[in-house]
């Protein structure tokens, strides 16, 4: 960790998480009015639109972005295009309970690259909180019944996921070392917008690519124009903006723990949706997940 892990750090990580699972609840409601890859084209042509207004400044010839802009790029690339088109890829195969039970493994992949590329040092109580972690989201996503694991099956899209949170991982740990000068990253509208411009130009290519394979469909009207403005602003500008911010302040290790918040606000959110009354199992799975974070990120 850069920084003690403290109560702004904990809002900032878990807003994005939140926002994140909201994310999953809208884009469930409106699968059948606009295919996948148009969906994430669509809602970061819209999050680069409001941010020019504030980060325009990017795009001057003597801006900080050009003299690293293939470092931006390859953010681009993996934190907005290719993260979210693996993730919409996965699940026309996989169920959403293989995909994330999947992305669980976030705080083992966080912990493994930080060892490999940047020699961080991986200590007994980040395993043991990366374990409780787990365990908090297999508990919420079987409904604490574990012999739903015994009816799991394996498909491609699993393996999709499964390299999606890899990509994930890779991201937020760049997304740490990016270069450029501390002013220009320190202004969130500003080092956003650069990663958002190549994104944008990467989700038009995979868009493009869903158009000519006969995949893509859109069915416009207020239904999905409230739920693209709530896409945008909430989880496409705000959370990304929120996980930024939180793992500078942490590290990327601690915010993949709070990752594995996502399927648990997931879980509450459509219990909510549904008007059904929350379980004994999410305050367990909420405890375990926490339990996992505290005990990782103590020093």
């Amino acid at each position: 960790m850069t920084a003690p892990l403290n109560l702004g750090t904990v809002a900032l990580l878990t807003a994005a998480a939140l926002l994140w699972a909201g994310n999953a609840i809208v884009g469930r409601l409106i699968y059948e009015l606009i295919s996948p890859f148009t969906l994430n084209f669509i809602r970061w042509a819209a999050a680069c639109v409001l941010l020019l207004p504030i980060a325009w400044r990017v795009l001057k010839k003597d801006g900080p972005l050009w003299p690293h802009w293939k470092s931006y790029a390859v953010l681009g690339f993996l934190g907005i295009g290719c993260y979210n088109s693996l993730l919409y890829l996965s699940l026309k195969t996989s169920s959403p309970l293989n995909v994330t039970l999947v992305s669980a493994s976030m705080p083992i992949w966080m912990l493994g690259l930080g060892r490999l590329f940047w020699g961080t040092a991986i200590n007994g109580r980040q395993i043991l909180g990366a374990l409780l972690s787990i365990c908090g989201v297999v508990l919420v996503l079987t409904r604490g019944d574990i012999e739903v694991l015994r009816h799991l099956q394996l498909v491609p899209g699993d393996l999709f996921m499964l390299l999606a949170t890899l990509i994930w991982s890779l991201y937020t740990w760049l997304l740490t070392k990016a270069p450029g000068p501390q002013e220009f990253k320190s202004d969130w509208a500003q080092f956003l917008f650069a990663q958002v411009l190549f994104g944008v130009l990467w989700s038009g290519l995979f868009t493009a690519t869903e158009a000519s394979l006969g995949a893509f469909h859109l069915v416009l009207g207020w239904p999905l124009i409230t739920a693209l403005v709530f896409i945008t602003i909430g989880p496409a500008i705000l959370a990304y903006r929120f996980w930024g911010a939180g793992v500078r302040r942490s590290s990327p290790t601690v915010g993949g723990f709070f990752a594995n918040l996502i399927p648990l606000f997931t879980a509450i959110l459509s219990v909510l949706v549904l008007g059904q009354a929350p379980q004994l199992y999410h305050a367990g799975a909420f405890v375990l997940i926490v339990g996992g974070i505290l005990v990782a990120s103590r020093r």
